[in-house]
């Protein structure tokens, strides 16, 4: 409140000295310009004013806002939250996992907001006889199997890589990325002249062994747009110019390239069949050349259907240009950020830039190569040789996993049979 009446005072005066008077009719706008905030924020807050008779929102935070975005950490808090208690046969609620992440974490989160997010995690509330119970669905379950499956085989038997791993991520940093809290007296108030919004921010794009950053590999540009992320900025020309040009010849050979499932990564070769566009006669011609039966009276809908069925997976484009330098493509589960080693060097990395941040460009791109520095072997090789750990954790859990679900579904048919017969 004192910044504001400070604030306020200053453009006045600035008002008074530029000219012997100032239009009045642009109110929005006046006040946009004295407060140095947006004129859609100033209207958000006068209609908010105006529905409830006040100008607090009380501790709701940013409007539209998803959990997963906010804190991608809670995703492993909760899965192991739930894989615990799946374990040992106990009932897994919404409520009771709210409160879980309240008393043991100190997260508050709405209860409908947690479900959206479990939700989107590949979480279910399966209805069972015996109990009901929150687990992951199998689809999850599966892609975490097949990718722990392959991961494990590139590992030796004392431990050592058959081929060098490789991990890669993208990320941002925005301008005004920094730490929220501050030490300040508490007669003055928190006098931090930070500018409003998120400004301008880099995309980063690097890789990381077992023995820190690849050299060489690291692209730095600025994004054009300041809203959305990093994905919304990133397309298949660049990130496939990087992957050719720095990526390729910084690696050892017949490197394992370990990346997510961004939409940029998984662009199909443009040869590929059946289209959703193709013709019926082509989809014809195609089940007859490749000696699949199919009927005169088959609609599009269903010859497509049968081309699918038949048609060999199409192959992603980044997967042929690594496998013409020797290399290979293993994504990372989806809704599994702990599984990927590089996200907590961003961490490091994003931290501090945090600690050091003046708020401007220039200082930000000159202070980057600092923090990256950060970063060490021997930084990598303790956060790989936990994400091992968590890599062991899943295999032998999800076996164990596998075991209790068998039984509760014997048990439950018991039951069921037994019902029945009575």
């Amino acid at each position: 409140m004192r910044e504001i009446v400070v604030q306020l005072k200053q453009h006045f005066d600035n008002e008074k000295k530029s000219a012997p008077s100032v239009s009045t009719r642009d109110a929005f706008g006046r006040t946009a310009t004295a407060l140095d905030i947006g004129v859609t924020t100033v209207k958000r807050i006068v209609s908010h004013y105006k529905r409830k008779g006040t100008a607090l929102t009380g501790s709701r935070g940013k409007p539209g806002r998803r959990l997963d975005e906010t804190c991608q950490s809670i995703q492993v808090v909760v899965r192991d939250f739930v894989r615990s208690h799946n374990l040992v046969g106990k009932r897994v609620s919404v409520e009771k996992l709210r409160c879980h992440l309240t008393n043991e974490h100190g997260i508050e989160i709405d209860k409908s907001t947690l479900w959206r997010a479990l939700k989107r995690w590949g979480f279910t509330f399966g209805v069972g006889r015996r109990r009901d119970s929150l687990k992951e669905r199998d689809y999850v379950i599966h892609a975490r199997r097949a990718y722990l499956r392959e991961i494990r085989a590139n590992r030796a038997a004392d431990g050592s890589y058959i081929r060098p791993e490789v991990y890669l991520d993208e990320t941002y940093i925005n301008k005004n990325h920094s730490q929220r809290l501050t030490w300040y007296q508490e007669e003055d108030g928190p006098w931090v002249n930070k500018p409003s919004g998120v400004g301008p921010r880099l995309i980063i794009v690097n890789a990381i062994a077992h023995t820190g950053w690849i050299a060489g590999a690291q692209l730095v540009f600025e994004a054009k747009k300041r809203t959305g992320d990093y994905h919304g900025q990133m397309n298949w020309e660049n990130f496939s110019n990087w992957f050719e040009k720095q990526l390729f010849p910084n690696i050892p050979e017949r490197s394992l390239i370990v990346l997510d499932n961004a939409r940029y990564h998984n662009v199909l070769v443009d040869k590929r069949f059946p289209m959703p566009s193709s013709t019926r006669d082509e989809l014809r011609d195609w089940l007859t050349r490749n000696n699949h039966p199919w009927r005169v009276d088959m609609l599009k809908s269903e010859l497509h259907d049968e081309c699918v069925k038949y048609a060999p997976t199409p192959d992603f484009k980044l997967d042929l240009l690594a496998a013409a330098q020797g290399h290979k493509i293993l994504r990372t589960p989806q809704y599994h950020p702990e599984l990927q080693p590089i996200e907590a060097c961003w961490a490091v990395v994003k931290n501090d830039m945090a600690d050091t941040c003046d708020f401007t460009m220039s200082s930000m791109r000159e202070h980057l190569p600092e923090a990256f520095a950060k970063v060490t072997a021997n930084t990598c090789a303790k956060i790989i040789a936990k994400v091992r750990n968590r890599e062991n954790y899943y295999w032998i859990d999800d076996a164990a996993l596998d075991v209790t679900f068998a039984i509760d579904s014997k048990d439950e048919a018991s039951i069921s049979s037994h019902e029945e017969v009575s």
